[in-house]
């Protein structure tokens, strides 16, 4: 649950957060996330995106916080069957604190073209406002916010839309998390290189070859309203939702 932190010792720790409800991830950011923020939870293909928004999102429900998902990659019958097959998902949440939406039922429901014209983008955004408030959420999952920019023609129209939905989805009291596509390999934070400059925060997933094993890595790179750690990560993946553990920890295991 939305939570002040304690103390006075390190700039940022007075502030309100979204707890993510995994213990490695919130004393990583001091607390969890700043509220209000959009934070960018980039990757490739692969690294464990989806389930770690999911698993944000799960865990602010099962704290009594409504949240949204917004799926542009799966239909919503997909996304909740898959996250069935972990632990800490809990059935019961779905339509009561856990909401689910087809972005292209959506955008069919606001006859949103293909091209997203100035219109579209403010009928989104209205749609985003309007369903905030009607499911009483303070959180929500774009998966992924790739999904919505890939139907915008020019760099600066994403920079731009980037830019507006951060805003009016603070104004509506909501901390957001988007997943972004990158390419294995990539140094960039997203798929069109522009929606990082404007996003609050960056949290990297990657893979780590270690003597032929890959090991899933976090990593934040930036979040503002927080003092952080920008070291790096290894996680898994369990039944029961991630599990970090230093980078150097994790290299001497393998050791």
């Amino acid at each position: 649950m939305a939570e002040k932190s304690g103390g006075g010792e390190s700039p940022g720790a007075g502030e309100a957060r979204a707890k993510t409800g995994i213990s490695g991830l919130d004393s990583v950011l001091n607390g969890g996330i700043p509220l209000g923020n959009l934070v960018l939870l980039s990757g490739a293909c692969g690294t464990g995106k989806t389930t770690l928004a999911l698993e944000m999102l799960v865990n602010g429900a099962r704290a009594g916080e409504a949240g949204i998902f917004f799926s542009t990659t799966e239909t919503v019958e997909r996304v909740v069957e898959n996250a069935a097959s972990f632990a800490f998902f809990e059935k019961g949440l779905v339509n009561k604190k856990l909401h689910f939406y087809d972005s292209a039922e959506v955008f069919e429901k606001l006859n949103i073209s293909a091209d997203l014209s100035d219109k579209d983008v403010d009928a989104l955004l209205k749609w985003f406002a309007k369903t905030v408030k009607d499911e009483g959420a303070t959180r929500m999952v774009i998966d992924s916010l790739t999904g919505v920019c890939q139907r915008i023609s020019k760099p600066e129209l994403i920079r731009d839309f980037t830019l507006k939905l951060g805003r009016a989805l603070a104004g509506a009291g909501v901390t957001t998390v988007a997943t972004s596509e990158t390419r294995a390999g990539e140094s960039a934070y997203s798929t069109f290189g522009v929606e990082e400059a404007v996003a609050d925060g960056i949290v990297l997933l990657g893979n780590h070859d270690s003597r032929g094993y890959l090991l899933r890595t976090i990593q934040v790179v930036k979040m503002r309203g927080t003092v952080h750690s920008r070291a790096r990560y290894v996680f898994d993946l369990t039944s029961h939702g991630l599990i970090m553990v230093p980078m150097l920890k994790a290299s001497m295991r393998e050791g």
